[in-house]
């Protein structure tokens, strides 16, 4: 049985499962970015180094050894026998798609339409869970001052009795 150039770079996650947040960006790492659009990671970073000018920072940047090391503990990244000897670059939502633009595989071109997708995806969630907790938190705002009242009433409640008094004055029983 012999494996063709699709087998040896199919996609291990979908885009969604690949984006992860670095330095408060949702970024794609290069190997994912590649299994994506078809091509091996170091035609990738080949490319990106030939098109500096289209990558600013903003774009892609490479992932320090902290950064390295946090992920590999949550994405269960092997870092012996074979693993990576560079760090990885982390592309951004701009920074992955100017990719398909210098990659010329017809699967980049149809990948980085999945890309787009995925990120405008996961911003779509994001605002939606701002826009909850803006919602929350006008709710707490608005019953606060209702149910303030609320607890102090059953506090009182809840508090125990007085002890009793002492009468003032002579006792004659």
């Amino acid at each position: 049985m012999t494996s063709s150039k699709s087998d040896r770079f199919a996609v291990a996650r979908v885009p969604e499962q690949c984006i992860v947040r670095l330095r408060g960006q949702s970024v794609m790492l290069d190997s994912d970015l590649a299994a994506i659009y078809g091509v091996a990671v170091k035609r990738l970073n080949e490319q990106i180094k030939r098109n500096a000018p289209r990558f600013p920072e903003d774009f892609v940047f490479q992932i320090t050894e902290t950064e390295w090391t946090n992920l590999k503990s949550q994405i269960a990244t092997s870092s012996e026998h074979g693993g990576r000897r560079k760090r990885p670059y982390a592309f951004t939502e701009h920074g992955a798609i100017m990719a398909a633009t210098v990659l010329n595989s017809p699967q980049a071109v149809q990948m980085s339409v999945a890309v787009v997708r995925a990120f405008v995806k996961l911003r779509r969630m994001a605002l939606s869970v701002e826009a909850l907790a803006r919602k929350v938190a006008a709710l707490e705002q608005k019953y606060d001052a209702n149910f303030r009242e609320v607890f102090q009433a059953i506090l009182q409640l809840m508090a125990p009795p007085d002890p009793p008094r002492r009468k003032i004055g002579f006792d004659a029983g």
